[in-house]
């Protein structure tokens, strides 16, 4: 059975991390995106639902996690290559991200993180096809 993932994440200004995670490669599906939401397509299977706050805390009961002290999340998303892995983390730390831990590298499996404009933590992750198989 394939289900589907509805990864979602508060942010301080929706305008800017369209315009973040635009400038990425990131698209958007605009039949569920508004002003106070963006639905970020990662692929068929997996959107990402970027919430400014004050619409995030309608689907809470307790508070929105400090990102500047805690982790809510790490998410990890798939790169073709350890080149690709560090031109899209370069690219988020050039638009206003920041580097997040040292670089991963065993070899076979080559990974960097950065945190969005909100402090979420997002790890990109190569690994060579023939060793998984």
């Amino acid at each position: 059975m394939s289900r589907m993932l509805f990864v979602n994440l508060a942010v301080k200004n929706i305008e800017a991390t369209r315009k973040f995670f635009n400038g990425l490669g990131f698209g958007f599906n605009e039949t569920f995106s508004d002003e106070n939401c963006a639905s970020m397509v990662i692929n068929d299977l997996t959107t990402v639902m970027l919430l400014q706050e004050a619409r995030f805390r309608d689907f809470i009961s307790d508070d929105i996690c400090d990102t500047s002290k805690s982790r809510e999340a790490l998410l990890c998303i798939s790169a073709d290559s350890r080149e690709e892995v560090d031109s899209l983390v370069d690219t988020a730390i050039g638009a206003g991200g920041s580097a997040w831990m040292e670089a991963q590298d065993q070899g076979f499996m080559y990974g960097r993180a950065f945190r969005d404009l909100d402090g979420h933590v997002w790890e990109v992750m190569w690994m060579d096809p023939a060793a998984i198989g």
